[in-house]
C-alpha cells in the first residue's frame, strides 16, 4: 500500500479518540465563560480581574504549544494526546482544593494546567486531521472534525448553566444587608459550585487517556507518512523557514485576533445581556447556548459550502458580516445588540479551522512545527479578553466589542491577501 493510500484508511477507534479531543476542549473552553460571571460573583471582582479566567488559560496553549510540538516531533502524536489528557484531568481535578481554599489564584493555576493539556491535545489533533487525506480537502476535513467542537461548547455551556449558576443575584443593598457571615457563607457557596462538575469531568478525561494508551493506533496516527522520505528539519531551522513564509505568518496574526474575538464575544456575552438586559446570570446563559448552536450550524453549512466555493473566499464574506454585526451590538444595546452577539457566531464558525488550513496548505516537513505556532496564537485569547474588560470598566460593557470589531478586520484582511494569485517563484 502507497503512503498516500495509507493515509485514507484510518481505524474505527482511533478515528473516534481523535474526533473526541474536539469535543473535549469545546466543554473546557465553554465552561470559561459561565466561570467568568461565577467567580466575578464568588470572589467580587471587576470585569477586568474576571477576564484573568482567559488570560490564564490561554497562556496555558501559548507556553506549551512548541513543548507539544517537541514532544508530538520526538515521541509521535499518541504520546503527545496521553499526555495532554493527563494534564486535562490534573487541572481539572485541583478545582476541588481550589475551591476548598477559596483562593482565586489557585483556580488560575488550575485553569493553566488545563489549557496546557489542550495545547498537547491541539497541537496534535489539527495537524492530524490535515495530513489523513488529500491536502486539497484540508480544509474541508479540518472543519467537519471540529464540527463536534461545538457540540462539547454546548455541553460546557449546559454543565455550567445547570450544575454551576445559582441564578442567585444580591445587589449591593441586599448584600450589605447580609451579615458578614451570611455574606462569606454565600461567596463559598458560590464557588464551591464547581467543584463537582470539574471532578466528573477529571474522571472522564482520565479514562479516555487509559483508552488511547491501550488502543492500537495506525502508523497514519503517529507520523506524517506523506514526509516519510522527507529528512526531518530541526525545531530551530523549522521556525527559520516558517518565518520566511508570507502567508504563515499572516496566518498566525489573523489566528491571534480571531481566537481574542471569540473568547471575547463568548466571555462577555453574559456580562452584556445582564446589563443590556437586566436578567439573571442563569437566565443570561440560555443566549450562549442559542450562539452556540448557531456556531454548530455555522460550522456545518460552511462545510458543506466549501464543496462549491473557496473556503477563503467564505472566510472574506463571514468575517465581513462580523464587523456589521458587532458595531450593531455596540451602537444598538438592548435585544437587538444581543442578537447581533449571538449572530455573530454562526460566521465565526469556519474561521479557526479554515485560518489553521490556509496558513499550513503547502508547508510539508514544518508543518508540525507551524501548527505549534497556530496553537500559540490562541494566546489572543488572553491578550484581547482583559482589554475587553478594561474598556468596559473605564466605558460601558457595550464598547468592550469595539476590540472584537478589530479582530474581524485583521481576519478579513487576512483573507483578501491570501484570496489572490500567488506570483510563480512567490513564497508563499
Amino acid at each position: 500500500m502507497t503512503a498516500s493510500a495509507a493515509r485514507t484508511k484510518t481505524a474505527l477507534w482511533p478515528l473516534i479518540l481523535i474526533t473526541s479531543l474536539f469535543f473535549f476542549w469545546g466543554v473546557a473552553n465553554n465552561l470559561n465563560d459561565v466561570l467568568i460571571p461565577q467567580f466575578k460573583k464568588g470572589f467580587v471582582l471587576t470585569d477586568l480581574q474576571s477576564g484573568l479566567v482567559q488570560s490564564a488559560f490561554y497562556l496555558g496553549y501559548f507556553f506549551l504549544a512548541l513543548p507539544a510540538a517537541f514532544v508530538m516531533r520526538r515521541f509521535g502524536y499518541k504520546a503527545a494526546v496521553i499526555l495532554g489528557l493527563l494534564l486535562y484531568a490534573t487541572g481539572a481535578f485541583l478545582f476541588y482544593p481550589a475551591a476548598q481554599l477559596h483562593a482565586y489564584s489557585c483556580f488560575l493555576g488550575a485553569l493553566f494546567i488545563i489549557a496546557s493539556g489542550l495545547a498537547f491535545l491541539e497541537t496534535s489533533a489539527n495537524p492530524l486531521i490535515t495530513v489523513l487525506g488529500p491536502p486539497e480537502s484540508a480544509a474541508f476535513r479540518l472543519n467537519l472534525a471540529q464540527s463536534f467542537n461545538p457540540l462539547g461548547a454546548l455541553s460546557g455551556i449546559l454543565i455550567g448553566q445547570t450544575f454551576i449558576l445559582s441564578g442567585i443575584e444580591h445587589d449591593e443593598s441586599t448584600l450589605g444587608a447580609m451579615s458578614e457571615a451570611a455574606k462569606q457563607a454565600f461567596y463559598a457557596a458560590e464557588v464551591k459550585a464547581v467543584q463537582g462538575p470539574y471532578l466528573v469531568i477529571g474522571l472522564v478525561i482520565l479514562v479516555w487517556a487509559l483508552l488511547v494508551l491501550s488502543v492500537r493506533f495506525p502508523q497514519a496516527a503517529t507520523e506524517d507518512t506523506a514526509e516519510a522520505d522527507v529528512p526531518e528539519v530541526s525545531m530551530a531551522r523549522s521556525i527559520a523557514l516558517l518565518f520566511k513564509r508570507p502567508r504563515f505568518v499572516m496566518g498566525v496574526v489573523a489566528q491571534f485576533f480571531y481566537v481574542g474575538a471569540q473568547v471575547g464575544i463568548w466571555s462577555y456575552m453574559i456580562r452584556y445581556a445582564q446589563s443590556e438586559l437586566g436578567i439573571t446570570d442563569k437566565a443570561a446563559a440560555s443566549y450562549v447556548l442559542v450562539t452556540l448552536v448557531l456556531f454548530w450550524i455555522g460550522r456545518v453549512a460552511g462545510t458543506a459550502l466549501m464543496r462549491r466555493v473557496a473556503p477563503v473566499r467564505i472566510l472574506l464574506v463571514f468575517a465581513l458580516c462580523n464587523i456589521a454585526l458587532t458595531i450593531a451590538a455596540i451602537s444598538l444595546g438592548g435585544i437587538g445588540g444581543l442578537y447581533a452577539l449571538v449572530a455573530s457566531s454562526f460566521f465565526m464558525s469556519i474561521m479557526f479551522p479554515t485560518i489553521f488550513a490556509v496558513a499550513v496548505e503547502g508547508l510539508g516537513a514544518l508543518t508540525k512545527t507551524a501548527s505549534s505556532f497556530l496553537v500559540m496564537a490562541i494566546v489572543g485569547g488572553a491578550v484581547l479578553t482583559p482589554i475587553m474588560g478594561w474598556v468596559s470598566g473605564q466605558s460601558h460593557i457595550r464598547m468592550a466589542f469595539i476590540v472584537s470589531t478589530v479582530c474581524f478586520i485583521v481576519v478579513a484582511l487576512f483573507a483578501l491577501i491570501v484570496s489572490r494569485p500567488v506570483k510563480a517563484g512567490a513564497a508563499r
